[in-house]
């Protein structure tokens, strides 16, 4: 995929979003949807693409905005909705319902031209489960172009998409299955320990856990990354091996320190119940930067806001932390426990971008975090602090 195309889709999507906020579905489509499907190699002028292709369902049939052919079958649906709208969980489970009617169509793009959201169907499960491959917004597409070489016509008729969608599937598996014996494999694990080591000056039950629950964690992780390289652990050389090798792999993944202060029960947060408080979303991999630096980088700002708390997306995605707004300021001037650029795999700093530091001692993980209903934050929304220490779930904070 070339950087340089992306860099200047998403800048010309940015433009005329900023110019049309309230931009409806059919514009949406027009204007940001299908230069995204070009931008993938599809030909929107060909019999490859297929708008409003019919669906045959239970009761009748429907329409999916777009189908992407390879010959006379559709691998690929996309599902569009209005800039001006959020995308929710109804929008998922509605994509979801139209790739189950169609075996061929393994592939789901959800998006309002803002928010992405890529589906995929489970291999590994007996019904074909369609499941959450990535999710990504504007911003980070400018950053991380390479994700959409899962899409692109080329990776479709490659097989080299079904390949990842594999990869997914499997971690998928251990994922579930981690959570459903976690007593189990802890018990495992400590006894192994002590077998080898006999007798340590550590709780050995909480570090197996531990490590289970970071298992887990660096599994979600895994399962959002596109590559061309196997994931690790496999024992399988990458296709292409970097010539010189890179920076230990502890220590890019895992935090040097950690300056959440403690845990706290949200009807115990102090200040204003119409205070603003900014819900930015963070994937499991992003929690490196953010217990590292009681900080948050590095993201446009805009409003001002009096606090910030995290949403944690993945298999359980919730709002986990919170803290106190110390100040916004340029990554340079950011007391940063690493250079910038190794927070980004040696990209740039988007210009723009800011790194908004926390009080030191008001950065907390959140003893009853907020669950996921339908309403979700790919991007920075807010809510009062009011709505924060009540919600029961998200639906609640937006």
């Amino acid at each position: 995929m070339d950087s340089d195309e992306v860099a200047e889709y998403v800048e010309r999507s940015q433009q005329l979003l900023e110019a049309s906020p309230q931009m409806n579905e059919q514009n949406t489509k027009v204007r940001l949807v299908q230069p995204l499907l070009e931008l993938l190699g599809w030909d929107l002028y060909s019999t490859e693409v297929e708008l409003e292709y019919t669906v045959p369902m239970a009761s009748g049939s429907t329409h999916v905005d777009y189908a992407l052919l390879v010959g006379d079958s559709p691998v690929v649906f996309v599902e569009a909705k209005a800039a001006s709208s959020g995308l929710s969980s109804q929008h998922v489970q509605q994509l979801k319902s139209y790739m189950r009617q169609e075996l061929d169509v393994d592939w789901g793009i959800l998006t309002n031209g803002k928010e992405f959201e890529v589906l995929t169907k489970d291999q590994y499960s007996n019904d074909g489960e369609e499941v959450s491959v990535v999710q990504f917004d504007l911003d980070d597409l400018g950053e991380n172009p390479e994700v959409l070489e899962l899409l692109s016509k080329e990776a479709i008729r490659s097989g080299k998409a079904d390949e990842i969608a594999a990869q997914v599937a499997q971690t998928n598996e251990a994922i579930r299955y981690l959570n459903r014996n976690e007593d189990e494999v802890t018990e495992t694990v400590r006894s192994a320990v002590e077998d080898e080591l006999g007798e340590v000056p550590l709780d050995l039950e909480e570090q197996s856990r531990d490590f289970v629950q970071n298992l887990v964690s660096a599994l979600r992780e895994q399962r959002q990354f596109v590559s061309e390289d196997p994931p690790a652990g496999t024992g399988e050389p990458p296709v292409n091996p970097p010539e010189e090798e890179g920076p230990d792999e502890d220590d890019e993944l895992q935090p040097r320190q950690n300056r959440v202060v403690g845990t706290i029960s949200r009807d115990e947060i102090e200040g204003d119940d119409d205070a603003t408080v900014a819900v930015y979303p963070s994937r499991e991999s992003g929690l490196r930067f953010l217990k590292e630096n009681a900080a948050w980088g590095f993201v446009r700002v805009g409003r001002d806001f009096d606090y910030i708390a995290m949403y944690v997306t993945g298999d359980e995605s919730e709002v986990r932390y919170f803290a106190e707004v110390k100040e916004v300021v340029d990554p340079s001037e950011a007391d940063l426990e690493r250079d910038p650029l190794d927070y980004l795999d040696r990209d740039e700093v988007g210009e723009g971008k800011k790194v908004i530091e926390f009080e030191r001692d008001s950065f907390f993980e959140l003893k009853n975090p907020i669950p996921y209903e339908s309403q979700h934050a790919q991007s920075r929304r807010d809510t009062t602090l009011g709505k924060l220490r009540e919600a029961g779930t998200t639906d609640d904070l937006f």
